[in-house]
């Protein structure tokens, strides 16, 4: 009787210290409405041509890969890079994630180029979490599922 009250005892109390363990978050199950947001940094980047002036690569500074483009992100999701006579035509999007990646209220910033991995541009493929905005400046990250590194892109108003 003593054994089955003490085992009854700690299972009941293992219960109360899982239970007490669990952590609620904020998440109300309503989804977060950041349309007007995301519409402020539309009409921002849609504004003008724009310049890569910081790209780092999991620590590596590869800004000077960019040096010299001029990026224009159409209102119909059209992105055009071009330098010179070159020109590199891409797609660009701003959307709510609620991937499970990152906090479910964030913005992304996706730019996706149609080119082979051993393009440059292949480097910009990718959602990129909003880290600031203003009309002259945008500042993007992302934290590679691969291999953990983090990457950092900025693009300036010209």
């Amino acid at each position: 009787m003593k054994t089955t009250f003490s085992h009854g005892m700690m299972l009941l109390l293992s219960v109360f210290l899982l239970s007490s363990t669990c952590s609620h978050d904020d998440d109300d199950g309503m989804p977060n409405d950041n349309s007007g947001q995301i519409q402020q940094i539309e009409n921002q980047v849609e504004s003008g041509t724009w310049r890569i002036t910081s790209y780092i690569d999991s620590g590596q500074d590869e800004t000077n890969d960019f040096t010299g483009y001029n990026f224009l992100f159409g209102s119909n999701g059209t992105l055009t890079a071009t330098k010179n006579d070159l020109s590199q035509t891409g797609s660009w999007s701003i959307t709510n994630s609620n991937s499970n990646d990152d906090s479910s209220n964030d913005i992304d910033f996706n730019i996706f180029f149609n080119v082979p991995e051993s393009n440059i541009f292949e480097d910009l493929n990718d959602d990129w979490d909003i880290l600031t905005h203003t009309d002259t400046m945008i500042k993007l990250r992302d934290v590679s599922g691969g291999n953990g590194g983090t990457d950092t892109l900025t693009f300036e108003r010209n």
